[in-house]
């Protein structure tokens, strides 16, 4: 594909990530593509029928925009595995932490081979980035469940680490999410207020110790649309005590910091759509997720948005693969790699 040169279009990505329709970049998403606050789009299914049209859609987004947009998706694996067709079937995070109750080293093998493989996937098409692993602690949420790698902090901080490490040596930058922890909050933020009324040390001693640990491991950290009661009055994605006092400070983390998607049940807490971008960002997040085609629609309706480019946040996530498609039966592993974890469901 011929690669299009268009010199007006020297602004930096912004801090948007939105979500587009179809198969397909129709004309009007093509003019949000080159919006000035959008800095990358968010993949779902809607947007896959198979590995061909994958890599044309992302070569398309690049191509027609102009821009070098960040291309993400949410492909944990189980439920949340957002193109199968053509892709290695990925098993639920939970499964490696069964193993890893019986045979650790065993489970840490297969937790690289999960993110070697799932990351080399979706690299060759050009996606640059997957918002994984997930780091909340499988206890109560009805929407993590199985998305955990277990209920305790051990198992979790040696499987992340592993399967960060294949996503690593794949080529893509590795997301923890959702800071300060989703898994003991029991409600589904998609569709209902979520509540944690726990005192800040209990979460400290339990949900946060993941993202501590590995906190230098991290190259991006996604917020959970959470209130903790008893830390403040705001979800975490909306918050400056968690994302600039605990993370940035406390942690020290240095990476990007993502908002999960604004259009999300439990994101209304803040008012209206650009009420809940403008607080995000103004919280501390690097850049915020519209993931409903309609709701990207409202917010760009009127071209007058504010903010600060966090073009370096984002360029630094482009993912780049450490392999070519026609090398891959050239790597000894491959093909036992994708045999094994598809084997473990």
């Amino acid at each position: 594909m011929t690669h299009i040169t268009q010199p007006e279009l020297t602004h930096p990505p912004g801090p948007l990530l939105i979500g587009l329709e179809g198969l397909k970049v129709s004309s009007e998403e093509l003019g949000w593509l080159r919006h000035p606050a959008v800095g990358g789009v968010v993949l779902f299914s809607r947007n896959f029928h198979d590995p061909d049209q994958l890599t044309s859609l992302t070569a398309s987004i690049i191509d027609r925009s102009g821009r070098d947009l960040l291309i993400c998706v949410d492909h944990e694996g189980g439920r949340v595995q957002r193109f199968r067709n053509g892709f290695t079937r990925l098993p639920a995070l939970a499964i490696l932490g069964k193993i890893f109750a019986e045979s650790p080293d065993s489970a840490k093998d297969y937790a690289y081979r999960h993110g070697r493989v799932m990351a080399t996937e979706l690299l060759l098409c050009g996606v640059d980035l997957s918002f994984a692993p997930v780091l909340d602690m499988g206890n109560r949420s009805v929407v993590i469940g199985d998305r955990a790698f277990a209920s305790d902090v051990n198992s979790i901080t040696e499987l992340s680490r592993s399967y960060i490490a294949g996503m690593h040596d794949a080529g893509m930058s590795a997301t923890g999410k959702h800071f300060p922890g989703h898994g003991s909050a029991v409600a589904d933020s998609h569709v209902a207020d979520v509540c944690d009324p726990r005192p800040l040390e209990e979460i400290r001693e339990s949900d946060l110790r993941p993202f501590a640990v590995l906190c230098d491991q991290l190259d991006a950290v996604m917020m959970a649309h959470v209130v903790y009661s008893q830390v403040d009055r705001r979800a975490a994605g909306y918050s400056t005590f968690w994302i600039q006092r605990v993370l940035r400070q406390q942690l020290k983390f240095s990476g990007t910091v993502f908002s999960d998607d604004l259009g999300m049940y439990a994101a209304r807490v803040a008012g209206g759509l650009r009420e809940r971008f403008y607080s995000s960002l103004a919280a501390g997040c690097d850049a915020a997720l519209v993931c409903e085609p309609g709701d990207v629609r409202k917010l760009l309706a009127n071209n007058d948005l504010e903010f600060s480019s966090p073009a370096i946040a984002l360029a630094k996530l482009k993912g780049a693969s450490a392999v070519a498609r026609e090398q891959l039966d050239q790597v000894g592993e491959w093909c036992q790699w994708k045999k094994s974890i598809q084997q473990l469901e």
